[in-house]
């Protein structure tokens, strides 16, 4: 589908991001199809040499050389494994240290994709760049709108709404108006080397390893007791709150006792070193009616001034949730649901939506609980 913003394009020069993955494949096949001129970028952002000494980012960049090769479009290599570092992964230690569940993938589009690479981009000479994100942009009424992907199972918005508009006029999802299936078939029509390979899941610094052996190696853990939240009683020994998320029923090694229901991780006191779990995924102390959202992006060039009616995602694939948002003068969003919500979690994103249009988002900073359980 052609973007309406570049109506020449031989005279239109993009750089793809690409990754190695079938959706960055595909995105510069599509473009170069439609006329524009190509040239493919593989970003290193970080040092994933494996314990056989086989860096799988070497083996992506191999993938990328051949889907060029392929389309016929020049490609690069950049490093941006010192930005990542100072950028993406300080954030992401920092955030744990709070006792908070940080969201990498967000802070990587708005530093790196769209900021680092950004401007490498422009100075290749790019009039824009692409990714391979499930996302559209729309330019209407004098403003840049960031949609979501058509398909709904595979949007990615709720990782690009940190974006201002300054990043959306420079962006391309040529994907985001096709379902996942297709990029598939596309890819294996043409014959892409990467048609069939297995995509990437969770945060690219850590991989396929043991998440608690990746943290512990930056962070000190310091174990404490487990708690009973309604009740005051100790119930075994955590780990470390940085291993920890809110909502969390797997790995607390309590099973079997009580009422046999699964417990849940309800809260974490910092102070205290202590880890609050509850029994029972109904307890009124694992729900909350609303939020306070700082750093708060407005894609739109105003933000809004008065309470407004929107929907909301507090975390990714999640239904929507209608909610109010009412600013405040300190530049902090609260935000009120409109029923209750499990498991919200301090350090990650919450996004607005009006329809099919992402309008921005905060990082969740303080929960308002439903109930209080009383605590020894």
């Amino acid at each position: 589908m052609n973007d309406l913003r570049f109506a020449n394009p031989k005279d239109t020069r993009v750089v793809v991001g690409m990754s190695g993955g079938v959706d960055s494949s595909v995105t510069a096949l599509l473009l170069k199809e439609q006329g524009f001129d190509v040239i493919g970028v593989f970003m290193k952002n970080w040092d994933d040499t494996d314990e056989s000494g086989v860096c799988t980012a070497d083996l992506d960049a191999e993938d990328v050389r051949r889907v060029c090769d392929q389309i016929g479009i020049p490609y690069y290599t950049v490093n941006f494994e010192e930005e990542y570092k100072d950028k993406v992964f300080a954030y992401f230690l920092d955030e744990y240290r709070r006792g908070r569940t940080p969201n990498p993938d967000v802070m990587c589009n708005r530093e790196i994709k769209f900021g680092e690479f950004l401007q490498k981009a422009l100075d290749l000479g790019a009039d824009v760049i692409a990714t391979g994100h499930y996302a559209r942009v729309e330019f209407e009424e004098g403003e840049y709108k960031l949609l979501r992907g058509v398909d709904a199972n595979k949007d990615q918005t709720y990782f690009l709404h940190a974006l201002d508009q300054d990043q959306l006029s420079r962006a391309m999802f040529p994907i985001g108006h096709l379902p996942k299936p297709e990029v598939r078939r596309i890819a294996e029509a043409s014959g892409l080397a990467t048609a069939k390979k297995k995509d990437s899941t969770g945060v690219c610094f850590i991989g396929e390893r043991n998440f608690k052996e990746f943290l512990s190696q930056y962070l000190p853990a310091r174990p404490g007791d487990m708690i009973d939240a309604a009740t005051g009683e100790v119930k075994g020994r955590h780990d470390g709150l940085m291993y920890y998320t809110l909502g969390q029923r797997q790995g607390l090694g309590i099973g079997g006792s009580g009422t046999g229901e699964p417990w849940f991780v309800a809260d974490k006191d910092l102070e205290r070193n202590v880890l609050y779990v509850v029994q029972g995924e109904r307890d009124p102390i694992l729900y909350s009616h609303g939020l306070t959202a700082g750093q708060v992006n407005w894609i739109a060039p105003v933000k809004p001034e008065a309470p407004m009616r929107c929907s909301a995602k507090f975390r990714y694939r999640q239904p929507d949730q209608g909610v109010t948002l009412t600013p405040q003068a300190d530049g902090t969003f609260e935000i009120a649901f409109d029923t209750p919500q499990k498991a919200i979690t301090p350090g990650q994103a919450v996004v607005f939506y009006d329809g099919e249009t992402c309008l921005g988002g905060g990082t969740i900073e303080r929960v308002h609980k439903a109930a209080l359980t009383e605590r020894s």
